[in-house]
């Protein structure tokens, strides 16, 4: 016989309320007095929390940014040697990112180039003198080459309050310049403001040790008064009365409130014009040069009148909590047993570790059989479909957010198409099975060398595959990674055809088309039959490539030939060859292709070095 578990758990409630009430009757005030408590530290904690966390959000991407740079310039990836590319990768860094409005590079010379965000919101780039809307937004300090990120002193000009955060740019252990991103107040202002729930609560935001950069009370002061002028302004000259009162004698921390005082928020009783506040702050290793304090403050009547009527309930409260606290546990104990071995094997299911995953047992409770049901059939259901969709793009999806990850667009990416070279006469004396098997073993090596190097398989194509690298994962080292994945598949087919000659068995004789450039990537179809993958010309001119590979080492076990604008990307150590320029059809434009050595890098051949010689090779098909 099935419990239906809202009978349980609400005849369990019920007993235990019931029992409450009639223990705490007359004296529950004590027990409530201690639970307001408890709730005014948690209020505290989350209040001040809250208000950090909209901070913290707010400036994160700002040193994010150029801690994610500071590589690129210090190893000669950017900077003013390749000033027009790095001009136009800062500008599409501040549109992506909406915190930002400046990003500026200075050099030791006194030049300087950046990016920055008109107040119209549009994006713009200067290469020499900083242009007016953002030449008092940054503050440059002084930095040694060994110092992290660096926060500035807040900066005020016509267009609002600015914090701004540096890092030094060092070359051979040199420093010859500075990376500085700057973001405005006035949305991290507005998020905390959002915070404030009435007329007897205010927000505020004290900030390079004594200028108040956020109140939420603009126009009217709790205390009936108003303020003396627009932010940023000194808290001595701002006119709030109850924030003059921090540090002062007249401020009175209350001891009740030791848990959020473990965590570093001050909670303190203040008496302004007869009217009593409650303010709670914490201070916050900031965003300029020194810390900032942020809090609220609230009346207090309210809270001190609660106080008194709940004095003197704490014995028959502590009875009760032990009585709650013995059912509590008597039913987590029944129900949170099942629960547990559910999270234990969701927990497996989120990694996609489907054969670990361990089917729920039977319970006499309805509605955890019924999720035991549910999870059971789920896990079939997910076990059946990871059969067709690839794992790793299904994690990738997942760890992203499918919706946003899988939606259409354009992007740069490096698409790798492998063939086998006379497939059919290799199957031509195979049964359907055993050419199946021959396949799905060729295909395991190649989604395992692509999977190694972080790449999304997109399709088989016969007995071809379709890889590429950029997406659904951005990463700046695409081309590089293709290029390893194929290296990777010639080592391994080289040992299989080894095995394959000692045996007697057939050799497979594979060519690989690596191509770099823009394609539209995302899901494409239609109604309930969609596809991840990826469409364009570069696709087609990897297909080409591969094709080309039977006029350019027909010989060779593997052929990696991939265009110049994958070399272009690679290490100059890359070990590669001119194959010649190629018009492939279709094609108005011709194409500079390159044969890529399948066994490695080497310091003797340098790419872009290398003579490109005019071949006569036909046009790819």
């Amino acid at each position: 016989m099935h419990v239906p578990l809202t009978r349980l758990i609400g005849l369990g409630f019920g007993a235990f309320v019931a029992l409450s009430l009639a223990l705490v009757l007359g004296l529950s005030v004590m027990a409530n007095f201690k639970n307001t408590f408890s709730l005014l530290n948690d209020k505290a904690i989350l209040i001040t929390r809250s208000m950090e966390e909209q901070l913290r959000n707010h400036f994160k991407s700002l040193s994010v940014s150029v801690v994610n740079l500071k590589p690129y310039f210090d190893n000669g990836e950017m900077g003013f040697e390749t000033l027009d590319e790095t001009v136009r990768t800062l500008v599409h860094i501040v549109a992506a990112n909406p915190a930002l409005t400046v990003v500026v590079v200075s050099q030791q010379d006194g030049r300087e180039f950046g990016a920055y965000r008109n107040p119209d919101g549009t994006v713009e780039s200067f290469a020499g003198d900083m242009p007016k809307a953002s030449k008092d937004v940054v503050q440059l300090p002084k930095l040694r080459p060994q110092d992290g990120p660096t926060w500035g002193k807040l900066i005020q000009n016509e267009y609002g309050l600015f914090a701004n955060v540096s890092v030094p740019l060092v070359r051979d252990g040199v420093l010859y310049g500075t990376l500085t991103s700057a973001a405005s107040l006035d949305d991290v202002a507005r998020a905390v403001a959002n915070l404030d729930e009435g007329v007897d609560m205010t927000t505020f935001i004290i900030a390079d040790g004594d200028q108040v950069v956020m109140h939420s009370d603009l126009e009217w002061l709790q205390t009936g008064q108003k303020p003396a002028g627009s932010l940023p302004m000194r808290r001595s000259r701002f006119g709030d009365p109850v924030l003059e009162t921090i540090g002062s004698d007249n401020e009175v921390v209350l001891p009740e409130f030791r848990q959020a005082a473990r965590q570093g928020i001050k909670v303190s009783m203040v008496d302004v014009l007869n009217n009593e506040f409650i303010m709670i702050r914490a201070v916050i290793p900031g965003y300029s040069n020194q810390p900032w304090i942020i809090g609220q403050y609230v009346r207090g009547t309210s809270i001190s009148r609660e106080v008194e009527r709940l004095s003197g309930s704490a014995f028959v409260g502590f009875i009760a909590l032990i009585i709650a606290v013995l059912v509590a546990v008597w039913i987590g104990r029944r129900v949170a047993r099942p629960l547990r071995d559910l999270a234990r094997q969701s927990a497996r299911v989120g990694t996609l570790a489907l054969e670990d995953v361990e089917p729920l047992p039977r319970s006499r409770v309805a509605e955890l059989d019924q999720v035991a049901l549910a999870f059971n059939a789920m896990v079939e259901g997910l076990k059946a479909m990871n059969t067709y969709v690839p794992r790793s793009l299904f994690t990738k999806l997942m760890r992203l957010g499918a919706q946003d990850a899988a939606e259409a667009r354009e992007a740069e990416l490096t698409v790798l198409f492998t063939d086998i070279v006379g497939f059919t006469a290799i199957s031509e004396n195979m049964s359907a099975s055993e050419t199946a098997e021959k396949l799905n073993n060729h295909f395991a090596i190649l989604v395992e060398a692509v999977e190694e190097e972080g790449g999304t398989v997109d399709k088989f194509i016969g007995d071809g595959m379709l890889a590429f690298w950029g997406a659904p994962d951005a990463r700046l080292d695409h081309a590089q990674a293709a290029i390893r994945a194929a290296r990777r598949i010639a080592c391994v087919l080289k040992e299989r055809n080894a095995e394959a000659r000692t045996s007697g068995g057939a050799e497979v004789h594979m060519r690989i088309g690596v191509h770099t450039g823009t394609a539209v990537v995302g899901n494409v179809g239609a109604l309930d039959r969609w596809n991840y993958t990826v469409v364009g010309d570069t696709v087609n001119t990897a297909d080409r490539l591969q094709a080309l590979g039977k006029d350019y080492g027909a010989d060779k076990e593997v052929v990696i030939l991939a265009s110049a604008n994958t070399v272009e990307q690679l290490p100059s150590t890359e070990r590669c060859e001119a194959v010649g320029t190629v018009k492939l059809r279709g094609k108005a434009e011709t194409l500079d292709v390159w044969a890529i050595d399948p066994d490695g890098q080497s310091e003797s051949v340098e790419a872009s070095d290398s003579v490109a010689v005019k071949a006569n090779l036909p046009a790819a098909e």
